[in-house]
């Protein structure tokens, strides 16, 4: 039987945790249909999502259907939560993408697909709610093809249970050498198609309305005819996508296996053992003695596991790309703060990116968050689960910084008995890029070992930016050369020497105003009446933002607004269109990554930052002479290295950066 681990995906009220009802009621995993409406959903288990009428976590549940055996992840369709759903993008086999007959493309669905190809997932695409009024079959076809890709292909079959000329002919067009071939013999073999669909070249669109399960049969034989499963590695591999605490507590690192077989009991990390094996069907689970590979299950036993890891021959995912944009105190109000403190940090075992940090000197729990819903759902959770009563203060946003041109920057170290200095050219990178540390380094210049050291020590910890001490992001760094003494170098000399030189490069672009302070942008889509139009435009042109696109709904007299904007100037915009549109408008966005900050001044005298009193990150260098060590400010680093510099000014000022630096 083939085994196919999918994924579920949406915007938000698009439709999702109702596909998978039906998907289950048709596949007789239910036996009834349960309503995100009425609370009853057989995957949205927990209290808080029955209440909201939303997903807040991921689910599993196993169907059959034919020959295939379907492993169903639920994710969550909020964007707030949208961190959840990438962590369970990388151990999918296909996702399914459930897109509203009469909402177009919000901007989440495209962060979404973005997501989907950033981790090659394939894609089926249901068209959900065609029974409304105004759902337009060829409409909604010709927006997927626009927005999304020209490979979205209405799966339709004639009567002799073949895709339609017109089906082939859209799917042969995706790939010039398959074209050539169905030209030849008016015929595309199921295989071919198959292999298209695999590659992300033919995304299967079909049609339907999940609450009345139609087009529910026609999705399921797509599943089984178009999918191929994932070629296993014969050596034991698996992939942590989740951790979570069961109602007793206990830890639980659920994982999809990749290769050879999980047996209980195994060790997987160091002293842990899998004590547990389970497989989830909504809240009920079945342990079992061992798991193969393609399946999904839940391990105990487990604690320092995290969201992305590799586990045996499987190498760890990519870093997620969705990140949190606002940061916020913990205001324990009359709780004990050590015991808040506990909490947080568990609920940060199962969602790292809330980023739990403490303060000792402040007495302050800070989390990092994506919005408003999700505030809302943490502080719900802290009295569910641990009987606490807490708020959330202080909300602000989380800058970054850049560079805009070419540096060479450089480190020295060289106290007593120490010696290192490194040379490293700083670079702009492509937006979204974080920081790439490499070296064009010859190992007769440097060798091999202090080289690792150089690029081991760059990333080890946060590196900040001169402007505000915000995150560095969209920095490619180079080690163009360095130099150590076999009698005095030491651990630790070419981590210090790194460090300085980064920052002494990033000191030297700040004199010329080649820095700038990044700021996180939301896609918004709002949705008024067509007389309050004026009203919302010049809201958003006094929030810096622009609107990209403006339509007017076929009923209800009403224009959906799409554009940009920054966070910090519209997070708490919607209570204001609620307030002028009497509760009847409504504002979705999803952030869209970071921006050049609209009002930099303002934000950099607010922070009132000083590079050179950052005593964790000094720009200037150490050197000894007469027996003593002195430091060399910044600025007269470049006179006092030891080795020359690699590039010029003119060779700094010709280099050419990639787009969207």
């Amino acid at each position: 039987m083939k085994h196919i681990v999918t994924g579920i995906v949406a915007h938000v009220d698009a439709g999702k945790t109702t596909l998978s009802e039906a998907l289950l009621y048709k596949t007789g995993a239910i036996h009834t249909l349960g309503r995100v409406d009425q609370g009853d959903a057989f995957l949205d288990t927990d209290a808080m999502e029955k209440k909201r009428g939303i997903t807040i976590f991921s689910h599993q549940a196993e169907l059959t259907y034919g020959d295939l055996a379907l492993t169903l992840l639920d994710t969550p369709g909020h964007a707030d939560f949208a961190a959840q759903t990438e962590e369970v993008l990388p151990v999918l086999d296909y996702a399914i993408l459930v897109v509203s007959a009469t909402d177009g493309i919000p901007g989440y669905t495209r962060t979404l697909w973005h997501l989907l190809a950033r981790y090659h997932v394939p894609v089926y695409i249901f068209v959900n709610k065609m029974d409304a009024r105004g759902a337009d079959q060829q409409a909604v076809l010709t927006q997927l093809q626009n927005a999304l890709s020209a490979g979205c292909t209405p799966f339709n079959l004639d009567a002799q249970d073949q895709l339609t000329e017109e089906a082939m002919e859209n799917a042969a067009m995706q790939d010039d050498d398959v074209l050539g071939d169905y030209l030849a013999s008016g015929e595309l073999a199921d295989p071919t198609i198959r292999q298209l669909v695999a590659h992300r070249q033919v995304f299967p669109v079909y049609f339907g309305s999940a609450l009345k399960t139609k087009g529910i049969t026609a999705l399921l034989d797509g599943l089984v005819r178009w999918t191929r499963p994932a070629k296993p590695t014969a050596a034991f591999g698996a992939r942590v996508f989740k951790i979570t605490h069961d109602k007793n507590g206990e830890r639980l690192t659920w994982v999809r296996v990749t290769g050879g077989e999980l047996v209980a009991r195994a060790e997987l990390v160091p002293d842990q053992k899998a004590n547990q094996l389970r497989v989830y069907q909504g809240t009920k689970f079945t342990v079992v003695p061992s798991v193969a590979a393609g399946e999904v299950c839940a391990l105990t036993g487990l604690t320092d596991t995290y969201p992305g890891q590799g586990l045996g021959n499987a190498q760890d995912a990519m870093p997620a790309q969705l990140e949190s944009v606002l940061t916020y105190a913990v205001d324990p109000q009359a709780e004990d703060i050590s015991t808040c403190l506990a909490a947080m940090r568990e609920l940060a075992d199962e969602d790292p990116q809330l980023h739990v940090t403490w303060s000792a000197s402040r007495q302050e729990i800070r989390v990092q968050i994506m919005g408003v819903i999700q505030l809302e759902v943490l502080r719900q959770m802290m009295t569910d689960r641990f009987n606490l009563n807490v708020d959330f203060v202080q909300g602000r946003i989380l800058y970054k910084e850049t560079i805009t041109a070419a540096m060479e920057g450089a480190g020295h170290f060289e106290p007593l008995r120490h010696y290192a200095e490194v040379h490293l050219l700083l670079r702009p990178g492509k937006r979204g890029s974080g920081l790439i540390f490499d070296s064009t380094t010859s190992v007769e210049t440097l060798p091999k070992n202090w080289q690792h050291q150089v690029l081991t020590s760059l990333p080890a910890k946060q590196q900040l930016g001169v402007l505000i001490g915000a995150p560095l992001t969209d920095v490619h760094v180079t080690l163009v050369t360095g130099r150590g003494s076999i009698v005095h170098t030491v651990g630790g000399d070419f981590r210090e020497s790194s460090w300085r030189a980064l920052r002494q490069g990033l000191m030297m672009l700040r004199a010329q105003g080649k820095c700038i302070v990044l700021e996180p942008w939301y896609d918004f889509r709002l949705t008024i009446s067509r007389d309050q139009v004026g009203r919302a435009m010049n809201d958003i042109q006094q929030m810096s933002g622009q609107i990209d696109d403006s339509q007017d709904t076929t009923a209800d007299d009403l224009t959906v607004l799409t554009g940009s904007a920054p966070v910090s100037e519209m997070r708490d915009y919607a209570r204001t269109v609620n307030a002028y549109t009497h509760g009847q408008g409504s504002l979705e966005y999803t952030v869209a990554g970071y921006r050049p900050c609209h009002n930099e001044d303002e934000v950099i005298a607010a922070a009132d930052y000083n590079p050179t009193a950052d005593l964790d990150n000094p720009p200037g260098s150490v050197f000894v002479a007469h027996g003593a060590a002195y430091t060399v400010n910044w600025d007269k680093v470049p006179e006092t290295m030891h080795l020359p510099y690699v590039y010029s000014s003119s060779k700094l000022t010709e280099m050419i950066f990639p787009a969207g630096s």
